[in-house]
């Protein structure tokens, strides 16, 4: 069985899913994960975990990701991409300075708060939002808060003018960050209706577009037997926690998982890595009850081959 992460280029068209199950298909195992979902209109960077890497995607998932989307003002849509039923048009003759998209870009950098849409997989006593919204239901949605550590006018034109204005920007932000909230959040600075109208997914965590491989690729690698090259090891998604040799007399109570004194990197960080041999073997964390006290939040059994860097 295969060990490891696979960054893979999701194509326009499919789930993160569909791609889970066509690994599946090509690479022959069950244990496969994503490790955040993007939309079927969207293609970009997806981290696929495979094997005991699996154990790590929750990692990957909250790691900050990077986007390319193009913000369209004028419109408005049910689902606030181009895939959704326009809501409210303004064809007003629209005319925007650089200076002026720059500015509501800027007053969007930072913590903001966003309100997920209706048509998304966030769920709300129990349910995904886009189930209410297929049943015609609009309910109150949790407002929470996001992070957005770079906003960036990528289009070069000093003045923007016309019925429909287009722009493109880059956006890195973290988890849970709606790329199409976003933009119709730059169209309410702006004062006028707004959707995204593409979008890319450009970088997840260190992963980038240059690191990806898709799905044909990955066939041709299985065939040829050198899929496991491309693949990055489990440690990977551990890069960014301190990390401890296990000492001897340890050995055994880190293997078996047990509840440990507390390090002192605990007090700075939320997680630390054990090793042996250099190899991670357990993700601990602050027991959440017994004060001084640590416990395992994943364990790693890495007698499994296929694990490589």
């Amino acid at each position: 069985m295969q060990n490891g992460i696979l960054p893979l280029w999701k194509e326009q068209g499919m789930t993160s899913h569909d791609c889970v199950f066509k690994l599946r298909k090509i690479l022959r195992m069950k244990r496969i994960g994503h490790t955040g979902t993007l939309d079927p209109s969207v293609e970009g960077v997806l981290p696929i975990c495979l094997g005991e890497s699996t154990k790590v995607a929750e990692y990957l998932t909250n790691a900050g990701k990077t986007y390319e989307a193009e913000v369209t003002i004028g419109t408005s849509t049910t689902t606030e991409d181009a895939d959704g039923e326009v809501v409210e048009t303004d064809a007003s003759i629209k005319h925007f300075t650089r200076q002026e998209i720059l500015e509501a870009l800027l007053s969007l950098t930072g913590t903001i708060d966003q309100t997920p849409p209706m048509y998304s997989a966030v769920k709300v006593n129990g349910k995904k939002l886009y189930e209410y919204a297929r049943a015609g239901q609009i309910i109150e949605r949790p407002t929470r808060q996001v992070n957005i550590y770079e906003l960036t006018l990528l289009s070069k034109e000093d003045i923007f003018s016309g019925e429909l204005i287009s722009f493109n920007i880059r956006v890195s932000c973290s988890k849970g960050t709606y790329i199409r909230t976003l933009a119709v959040q730059i169209g309410e600075k702006l004062g006028f209706p707004a959707h995204m109208s593409k979008l890319v997914r450009t970088a997840s965590g260190s992963f980038t577009a240059k690191d990806c491989l898709t799905l044909s690729e990955v066939q041709q690698l299985v065939e040829s037997d050198s899929l496991t090259d491309k693949l990055y090891g489990l440690d990977y998604a551990l890069q960014d926690m301190p990390k401890f040799e296990v000492p001897p007399f340890l050995v055994k109570s880190v293997q078996n998982g047990q509840v440990l004194d507390a390090i002192d990197a605990l007090k700075d960080h939320e997680r630390v890595v054990f090793t042996m041999e250099e190899q991670a073997v357990a993700v601990y964390i602050n027991h959440p009850t017994k004060e001084g006290k640590m416990k395992p939040e994943k364990m790693f059994n890495r007698s499994e081959g296929g694990d490589t860097e």
